[in-house]
């Protein structure tokens, strides 16, 4: 066969599959952003590169590759409690995202506490999966999209306190945990618009994880790097991390020895932060 007669074929092969691509019915639903799932190794050894770094370290860093205040979230969003000694509120992890949404029903009036503790419970089995915690392992911070709810604490002393088990290192939420003076003592790193005081049942429902979230004013996709302390968060996109890690610690190692020469020149001892 002639390759013009190839060519001839193919060429009517693409138009017919074109065509019949343009008549064929759009999917009901469709999810564009297209999500990467990664090893935990893979985690590990990415948030081994940001270890001790500074939000602006990492602010910093993203300018170096172009990425200035395109993933700062907004100051809004802070730090629940602050650890002044040794910085233990910092966090910098693997994201894991949630969505929460708010419902299109509210809690029936019950005649007893009996009755609505029955109640209660039944939603919490059917209307409130937890299979993200799965997704919880070591060197994972939870982010979550609550920024269409109202005054419900998702998270609390109790089941933020069980995450924490699990190895996550913290939670960044567009929204609030209730239970603020137990997840301070727990030491329980939260960054947050502001403290929330309702339970769930009847004031929310959980969407979806690790999908694409947003979250301050940011968009956050599962397994991008997540930094936060008293400056607040930041979200360094996965393909961007290595190079972000590397500048920041360029960075970060300059101003430390910077400082440790001012410490010698006033004779202060030198810190954690300098060495």
């Amino acid at each position: 066969m002639k390759q013009a007669t190839i060519l001839a074929i193919l060429a009517f092969l693409l138009a017919a599959v074109w065509a019949a691509a343009q008549t064929a019915e759009p999917p009901f639903s469709k999810q564009y952003l297209p999500v990467k799932q990664y090893s935990q190794a893979e985690n590990e050894a990415m948030v081994a590169k940001f270890k001790d770094l500074r939000v602006t370290d990492v602010v910093d860093g993203l300018d170096v590759v172009g990425l200035q205040d395109v993933t700062v979230m907004d100051a809004g969003i802070k730090q629940l409690w602050r650890d002044e000694k040794n910085f233990t509120h910092r966090i910098y992890g693997v994201a894991v995202t949630l969505r929460l949404m708010p419902p299109q029903e509210r809690a029936p009036i019950f005649p007893t506490h009996e009755e609505f503790a029955k109640w209660e419970s039944a939603w919490y089995k059917t209307r409130n999966p937890n299979d993200f915690t799965r997704q919880l392992q070591p060197d994972t911070i939870l982010v979550i999209d609550a920024s269409r709810t109202r005054d419900v604490g998702f998270c609390g002393s109790n089941n933020a306190l069980g995450w924490f088990t699990r190895g996550m290192r913290g939670i960044v939420i567009d929204g609030g945990c209730r239970d603020s003076d137990e997840v301070i003592l727990e030491r329980i790193p939260v960054y947050q618009r502001g403290s929330t005081r309702g339970i769930d049942p009847g004031r929310i429902l959980t969407e979806s994880y690790n999908l694409p979230v947003n979250v301050g004013g940011v968009l956050v996709m599962p397994g991008d790097m997540i930094v936060a302390d008293t400056e607040g968060v930041v979200v360094v996109p996965r393909a961007k991390a290595e190079a972000v890690a590397a500048a920041a610690r360029r960075i970060q190692d300059g101003d430390k020895a910077g400082r440790r020469k001012l410490y010698d020149k006033l004779k202060m001892a030198p810190d954690f932060t300098v060495k």
